[in-house]
Parts: structure tokens; sequence; C-alpha cells
């Protein structure tokens, strides 16, 4: 079982079975042919956490890291900007394959450092964004609707996990199903009992980015009584795998009619074209899914910009919060 640590450590060598793929999820046939165009990703500090218990300013978070069963780990970032007793919505984010390769204790902090969250998290809750913030990917028309929308209802507030995946290869179903065990079995029940979160189905998403977004869509349309919003961002699923993700996406919906589902790409991510075309399979099977393409590279300034705001936002808004 993915308990063992003997299981985390087969993983984290797995590559995907059709190519080879770089540090960003993408296959390595299609990066970008100048070293330069891979940008690394800074080291982000952590805001520090609130003193004395009291009701910080918003965005402010503390952190925990938890460390698993098999040698797992877990990064847990909570709001202290709300009252002490509140319970909050929680979103699971899944980082991607540059960061299963890097192990455990490095690879945990994908979001919460090389992605930059934290400091989205502080964005978001002090608008207007800027075209900064979002590392000068964002159509303008859409950096209005965000701020628009951020005007009439201020960001409220999530717990985000954030745990360590290692590089599950795609293509074996049997590494699929023991990272979608080990995690709702492991992973889920521990934040569920540990942290200051509803707990409640509709109050719990899950989101991911490349490598991610393809173990999200595994987990949640696998599970789809768990969660109530199931988001991707430039997910890493080949065209030859959309009719499957439309039969699960379909069996999913049967079970769970509520569940919120998005498919989000970019117009320079290598996985846009399956991303289309899932999305249009989904349509035409009559699953109702928000789909969006942005603006953005598949690589660490999209993470750290677009993908971590669009995140944020789109779960503060579809998760339940009684």
């Amino acid at each position: 079982m993915l308990g063992r640590r003997s299981f985390l450590l087969g993983l984290s060598v797995a590559g995907c079975s059709r190519c080879d793929r770089d540090a960003s999820g993408a296959p390595t046939a299609q990066r970008p042919a100048s070293p330069s165009a891979t940008v690394l990703p800074p080291v982000v500090p952590e805001t520090p956490a609130l003193v004395d218990g009291g009701v910080g300013a918003r965005g402010q978070v503390r952190t925990e890291t938890w460390t698993l069963p098999g040698d797992g780990r877990a990064v847990a970032i909570v709001p202290t900007w709300v009252e002490p007793d509140a319970k909050l919505p929680m979103l699971f984010a899944l980082h991607g394959r540059g960061e299963a390769n890097k192990g455990p204790a490095l690879g945990v902090m994908g979001w919460p450092k090389d992605y930059a969250l934290l400091r989205a998290i502080e964005r978001v809750c002090a608008p207007p964004l800027t075209t900064e913030d979002f590392e000068r990917m964002v159509d303008p028309k859409r950096l209005v609707a965000h701020n628009e929308s951020l005007a009439r209802r201020p960001f409220a507030g999530l717990v985000v996990v954030c745990p360590y995946s290692p590089d599950v290869d795609l293509r074996k179903p049997n590494q699929i199903r023991d990272y979608v065990a080990y995690f709702m079995s492991t992973v889920l029940p521990r934040a569920k009992k540990d942290l200051p979160v509803l707990g409640t189905p509709a109050s719990i998403g899950i989101d991911g980015v490349s490598l991610g977004g393809a173990l999200a869509l595994r987990i949640g349309l696998g599970n789809p009584e768990a969660f109530g919003a199931l988001g991707t961002l430039q997910a890493a699923i080949g065209e030859d795998q959309i009719p499957e993700f439309t039969e699960l996406a379909r069996a999913a919906r049967a079970k769970n009619a509520d569940l919120k589902l998005r498919l989000l790409t970019s117009d320079k991510d290598y996985f846009r074209r399956a991303l289309n075309r899932a999305s249009a399979a989904w349509r035409a099977a009559g699953i109702e899914h928000d789909f969006e393409e942005v603006p953005g590279v598949h690589d660490y300034p999209f993470n750290r910009g677009p993908g971590a705001i669009e995140m944020l936002l789109w779960h503060d808004r579809r998760l339940a919060r009684a």
C-alpha cells in the first residue's frame, strides 16, 4: 500500500510512459529550445505566524508541516485573520512533476514557496490585483473582472493543504490507484481531524497544476462524494485519455450532482489542445463545468501568478461555508 516508504520512493523515479517531462511536467519534446526559457523558482519567505492567537491582518497565515506515514509530507496553510473559533472551507493543492522529483522534504514546498501561494493569498486579500500579481500574464478584461468581483465580495479565506505527491506514472493504473488510496485514507482524514475546517464534502475542494492537475482529476472524479469542487490548472492529460476522463466525469456527476468542475489551460500550455478537446467532450456529454483559457506559459511563472490566483478565487467562490 502507498503508506509504505518503499512505495513512495519507488514512485518518485517513475516517469510518463510516453515521454520524459521537464520540471514543469511538460513533454521534453515540446520544451522551449533556450535554457533561459525555464525560470527557476525563487524561495518565497513564509508569512510569519500570528503571535498570541489573536486575529491578524487580512492575508496573514500560519503554516504547519506534517510528516505522514511512508515518508509522506504535507503543509497546511491556515488563515489567521478570521476569528479563532471559525471553521473554514478547505482546498487541497497538488504540485507538479518538478516538485515530485525533489523528494518529500523539498517537494512539499511547491505551492507554499516555489509557486508563491502565500504571496497570492496576501494579494487576493488586498485588492486591486495588478498585472504584476499575475506575472504579467493576464487579459485586461479578466483583471478588471477579478477586481470587480473582489470589490463586491472580498476573498473570505480557505485552509489550503499542500500534500507531497511522488512522480506517479499516469499511464500505470496501479500507481494512480495506490496514490488515490493513500490520499483518501491518510491525507484527507488527517486534515479534517487536525485543522479548523468545516469538514463537510461541499466545503472541500481539490486542485492541482500539471501532474497535480491530473492527480486531482483522478482523486476527485474517483471519489466525488468527498468533494464540493474539483479544479485543474494545465492538467497533464493526453488526447487519448479524453474518453476515459469523460466517462469518469459522467459517473462522478451521477453520484454527486452538485460537484463543481473546472478545466483551466493557457495559450502556451503544452496540454492546451487536449484540455480544449476534453472540455468539448464534456459539453457534448452534458457534463456542466467551467472552462478557462488564460494567457500564460507552462512553467513556474504561471504557477506563481495566474495559477495561484485563479485557483484561490475559484474555490473561494465555489465551496460551501456552512
